[in-house]
């Protein structure tokens, strides 16, 4: 039987006929004939495959895969248990079936710190990617550096991530780098979840924690969880929004058991449930509408509105645990899939590049063209390992795409999925996944699209070095490794940068701080085999002259055959203090008792001279030279002869000049929270710099002084041990 179309004469007339039969037979159902039978059954038929029809235009292929997807980031200040947090959910979602503990005492280490100097060090480096699997839900996970030095894998983790968990220590609170990590969030307006994490620690209080992040963070949160008891008797966790209690038992916490709210804590599960709502209430209009109706709250009713408010970015739901003694993960599991958006709910912008950078949003849409950013490059053993997160499209292995910001096509030869340093081979991968892809020479922060647009990504924030070194490989023969070594890190990493010193000669590194450099110097050793001496910079003071000094130099020099002879005179002076040059050379003799073609060979001694004073050997600047007289022989004068007689004559006369040397001076602006204005202010005048401003700004003083650079050598360090704030 032909099939039957939306509109068709057939259709009309069966659905007439059924409504007339429907009538007559509601009150005997059972009696149609075989023919009406038939027909009805041919309707049914016809009206279920066009809902499915509708259904299927409605909803595209991908959009369930794409709401069962999450990409998070797991971000804190030093210490505050990320990489032990990720070990676990990898542990409980199957991923790895064995855990270890981050400082490596077991000789393993944890998953997620693969590089040795990681391991030794117990701290993370450099951010990782994974993924898992929870509830028929894929998750990608980065775990980041809490140390402010590498601070830029937590940024370029942020630019491409659509939600992030903020650990808070529940003894340390709101510390240094956690400000600065929620900044950055702030920045790249990720929605996010709080998780105070070592509630099995001596002086934990999670309160106080919240707290601190209402006042300190300006975050507009509530805890969706009571603890149990705290420090050695945190048994487990009351959740507010589903009103049940959870255990945690087994040897690796991973047996969940759930029971009712015990008796004795209802009055505080009571009262935290309600400041829940109130909080919730406050950015949520359905809620607010439940809640000064006093219709009854359901557990699903909060957990949408509290859904609404986090993916918003208008609050942030607190869960608490303690990840070392495994307990409080599988519910921030949970949470993450409840509460974080997936990719279609997050906003991404590109600029079109063929409509003089027009900002177009990106509906992170499979079916889409190709759009893709490489956030960060990592040399592995194959070759450059580019990482990439697809914001619309799907991207193949053996596909052409184009990188827009260089016009290069180019193939890709190997995709795969990342599981720290693992790799799973993959043929293809859509909008929404992060991938790495080999053999691709690119930048970090270059667009990939598949040609037919010409969008880029809008950049990551990278920030300024705030620390220099001296760095020079101890034998010359490992020159070219030295060089290698340097161009890559610095290729990695955009916050790293090297430079020579013109005048020095010297190769300069610049980074976040002492450890941020001290980790590369140390790569430098191990992965490239070269060792390197490392000292503070050579400041580049300046010499001038503070008044008038006469010169008269006859050069005079008889060697057999062409002698050479030249006679300068004039004087030295300093110029004026606004005056726009550094250097000026004026002639002002009358007469030719100098020919005028020597002229240039004697202003290019004084330029020669000038560019080492006899103090310390440093530039002279801010000196007028003017040539008065002189006197010249028709043989043996030559420009070598006046050349050198200008340099002379400049050596004789410095002395009498009275030089004096100038000290290179900063001007530095410091943001410090007001109660340790004192401290940092004393500082600055221990370095001998003089204050010429002091501001407030909200809770921050601001102080404006003028330092001499010679003095300001390691001041990040000193400042954020004075400060406890990372800058």
């Amino acid at each position: 039987m032909a099939p039957f179309h939306r509109g068709s004469a057939t259709s009309r007339l069966l659905f007439s006929f059924y409504s007339a039969t429907a009538k007559a037979t509601a009150t005997a159902p059972s009696s149609h004939s075989p023919t009406t039978a038939l027909l009805l059954g041919h309707f049914r038929v016809h009206q279920y495959s066009n809902l499915a029809r509708a259904k299927e235009e409605k909803e595209p292929w991908w959009k369930e895969s794409m709401e069962r997807l999450r990409n998070i980031g797991i971000s804190a200040h030093i210490d505050s248990g990320k990489t032990t947090l990720t070990e676990r959910i990898l542990y409980y979602t199957g991923r790895i079936h064995e855990i270890h503990e981050v400082r490596g005492r077991d000789g393993v280490g944890a998953k997620m710190d693969s590089m040795d100097l990681e391991r030794e060090k117990g701290i993370t480096i450099q951010s990782a990617a994974t993924y898992c699997t929870w509830n028929g839900y894929q998750i990608n996970i980065i775990d980041t550096p809490g140390h402010v030095d590498f601070t830029i894998e937590v940024e370029r983790a942020l630019r491409v991530l659509d939600g992030a968990i903020l650990v808070l220590c529940s003894v340390g609170g709101v510390q240094s780098q956690s400000i600065t990590v929620d900044r950055q969030m702030r920045r790249y307006e990720v929605p996010r979840l709080a998780f105070i994490n070592k509630l099995d620690r001596m002086g934990a209080d999670p309160w106080k924690v919240l707290n601190q992040a209402r006042s300190k963070l300006r975050h507009h949160s509530a805890a969706v969880q009571v603890p149990i008891g705290l420090e050695d008797d945190f048994q487990g966790l009351i959740d507010l929004v589903k009103l049940k209690t959870y255990y945690f038992q087994g040897s690796n916490g991973e047996k969940v058991v759930a029971e009712e709210v015990p008796a004795n804590m209802e009055a505080i599960v009571a009262e935290k449930r309600r400041e829940l709502i109130e909080v919730v209430s406050e950015v949520d209009d359905k809620l607010a509408d439940a809640f000064l109706s006093d219709e009854p709250i359901s557990s699903a009713d909060l957990a949408e509105a509290i859904r609404r408010a986090t993916v918003a970015k208008k609050f942030i739901p607190v869960f608490m645990g303690s990840a070392f003694k495994n307990k409080g993960v599988q519910p921030l599991l949970d949470g993450v899939l409840s509460y974080l958006p997936c990719p279609t709910e997050v906003g991404n912008y590109a600029l079109d590049q063929s409509k003089n950078e027009e900002k177009v949003l990106l509906g992170g849409n499979p079916d889409g063209k190709l759009v893709a950013l490489a956030f960060k490059l990592e040399e592995g053993r194959f070759g450059q390992l580019t990482f990439l997160r697809i914001y619309e499209g799907v991207i193949r292995k053996g596909d052409f795409i184009v990188n827009i910001n260089t016009g290069k096509k180019i193939k890709v030869p190997r995709l795969v999925r990342m599981h720290s340093d693992e790799m799973e081979d993959i043929q293809e991968a859509h909008a929404g996944q992060i991938v790495a892809v080999f053999g691709v020479d690119c930048a970090s922060g270059d667009t990939f699209t598949d040609g037919s647009i010409r969008y880029t990504m809008t950049s990551m924030n990278v920030p300024e070095p705030v620390m220099s070194l001296a760095v020079q490989p101890v034998s010359k023969d490992s020159g070219g490794q030295f060089s290698k070594a340097l161009n890559r890190f610095q290729k990695e990493d955009p916050t790293f940068r090297v430079g020579l010193d013109p005048e020095s000669g010297q190769t300069i590194i610049s980074g976040m701080g002492e450890l941020h450099l001290d980790i590369y110097v140390e790569r430098i050793r191990r992965e490239y085999k070269v060792d390197a001496t490392v000292g503070k910079p050579r400041v580049n003071f300046r010499e001038t002259v503070t008044q008038r000094a006469e010169f008269d130099y006859l050069h005079k020099k008889q060697t057999g055959g062409q002698g050479q002879y030249g006679r300068v005179i004039g004087f030295i002076e300093p110029l004026p203090a606004d005056s726009p040059t550094k250097f000026l050379f004026e002639n002002m003799m009358v007469g030719q008792a100098i020919p005028s073609g020597f002229i240039p060979a004697i202003e290019k001694g004084f330029k020669e001279a000038a560019n080492s004073g006899s103090l310390i050997g440093h530039p002279v600047e801010n000196v007028r030279i003017v040539l008065t007289d002189g006197a010249s022989h028709a043989v043996d004068s030559s420009e070598l002869a006046f050349k050198l007689a200008s340099i002379y004559a400049f050596r004789q006369c410095y002395a009498a000049a009275r030089p004096v040397i100038l000290e290179p001076i900063m001007l530095v602006e410091l943001k410090v929270p007001t109660e340790f204005q004192g401290t940092v202010a004393g500082d600055i005048n221990k370095r001998k710099g003089v204050i010429v401003g002091n501001d407030q700004d909200g809770d921050d003083s601001v102080i404006t002084a003028h330092v001499p650079l010679n003095n300001m050598f390691g001041y990040s360090t000193s400042l954020r041990s004075m400060t406890q704030v990372c800058i």
